[in-house]
């Protein structure tokens, strides 16, 4: 019975396009500059005293990665856009809702970024897939659109 309107329902709004894998990188790579990078001189240079300290602090390099996923994800609950998203008109939807994600959903998209995408085996579906999602946009349930 609900199988019809359940796939109705995971699909991308009609005026909306999927960003494209390529798009999201770049996006990707703003964020880095300007969140990750912060955090991570912050406390490479002021907390550590340097970067052989910061290189042997295994627990320094999670928190540092953790509070970067947090700070993402609370871009992403409250606006819908990190601000490399917004530079390229990226956001990032919640298919179940077709609103911004909530943070914890947010927050298991990054967790599930991490996982997969250091082996990057989580970026393939996006070169198959006609939506462009990725595997932690698809364990989130979530798609990114311009």
């Amino acid at each position: 019975m609900g199988g019809k309107a359940e796939k109705q329902a995971k699909t991308i709004p009609s005026l909306l396009q999927s960003a494209s894998i390529f798009k999201r990188i770049k996006a990707f790579i703003v964020d880095m500059f300007m969140i990750n990078m912060p955090i991570l001189y912050f406390t490479v240079y002021i907390i550590l005293g340097g970067r052989d300290e910061f290189l042997n602090n295994q627990p320094a390099i999670l928190i540092c990665t953790m509070i970067f996923g947090v700070i993402l994800s609370i871009f992403f609950a409250v606006t819908g856009q990190s601000p490399g998203y917004k530079a390229y008109g990226i956001q990032l939807m919640d298919l179940q809702t077709k609103q911004k994600p909530g943070f914890f959903r947010a927050m298991w998209r990054f967790l599930c970024f991490v996982v997969f995408g250091a082996i990057f085996i989580g970026f393939l579906p996006a070169f198959f897939r006609k939506d462009k999602r990725c595997l932690h946009d698809i364990l989130s349930d979530t798609i990114c659109i311009v």
